[in-house]
């Protein structure tokens, strides 16, 4: 893993990393926390009227890498893509009305390569990074917690329904990680690196229209890199630090936190 890209093997990554895989050409990309042992935990927008595969809260945890290797039956809603699961059983599954699912990493992937999202970096590698929703300055919390987080989320209340741009598996994955939300005069917007790319965009080339030659080509540039640090830097600094057990109350009282996680 370098300064270009953030690939890595599946045998460099443990329980409680933020991971991802690129879709569509690299247009976008899909992001988890990887459970270990071969399982994603991940904010998907799926039917969530679907109900989940199993009713018991905790047998999936019970699956081994013994388990055969079959066809998914599920098709990944994002990719479209069957490939071969590793937990058939317990692939996919999840709670009624809800949009955070396990799926097994094969799945997770689709045809896709791992990358694993860093955090804690430098303003100036996050500069460098020509697409967003690969790092952040922000600091992760400890493994157990965001393990715990994103246990909760699974097996209780949920994340919210999914929004492409302000509640997305990015988002998901971000809270999970730093257990921060960012609010905007009372409304919930999402940290997303690749909505941030994004949003910086049309400023961007707005200002290099009018503008000529090499001087239009590196303001649009620096300014596409300052719109995103700006958003991150924003996330890191005003992002409100809530509990997983109060994210619910939370959304439903005024955006009120109800305690310090």
């Amino acid at each position: 893993m370098g300064l270009l890209s953030h690939r890595v093997e599946r045998s460099d990554i443990v329980a409680g990393d933020h991971i991802y895989s690129w879709r569509t050409s690299f247009l976008y990309s899909h992001h988890g926390i990887f459970f270990g042992e071969n399982i994603v935990i991940h904010f998907t927008n799926d039917d969530p009227t679907i109900k989940s595969k199993s009713n018991d809260r905790s047998s999936f945890i019970t699956c081994t890498s013994s388990t055969p290797s079959i066809t998914c039956t599920s098709t990944c809603a994002i990719t479209k893509l069957q490939t071969t699961c590793s937990y058939p059983k317990y692939c996919g599954f999840r709670k009624q009305d809800s949009g955070v699912k396990i799926s097994c990493l094969d799945c997770f992937l689709g045809n896709g390569s791992l990358y694993l999202y860093q955090y804690d970096v430098a303003w100036y590698y996050l500069i460098a990074k020509i697409r967003g929703g690969t790092c952040t300055t922000a600091k992760s919390d400890p493994p157990e917690i965001v393990f715990r987080r994103a246990m909760y989320l699974l097996l209780d209340h949920g994340f919210g329904e999914f929004d492409l741009l302000e509640n997305n598996c990015e988002d998901f994955a971000l809270y999970c990680k730093t257990g921060r939300l960012l609010y905007s005069r009372g409304e919930r917007v999402g940290g997303s690196g690749q909505v941030s790319s994004v949003v910086g965009v049309p400023t961007s080339v707005a200002v290099g229209f009018f503008l000529s030659g090499p001087v239009a080509l590196a303001t649009t540039a620096a300014l596409y890199s300052f719109n995103r640090y700006s958003i991150d830097l924003i996330y890191r600094l005003r992002g409100i630090k809530v509990a997983v057990e109060d994210l619910a109350k939370f959304r439903a009282n005024g955006n009120r936190p109800m305690k310090k996680d």
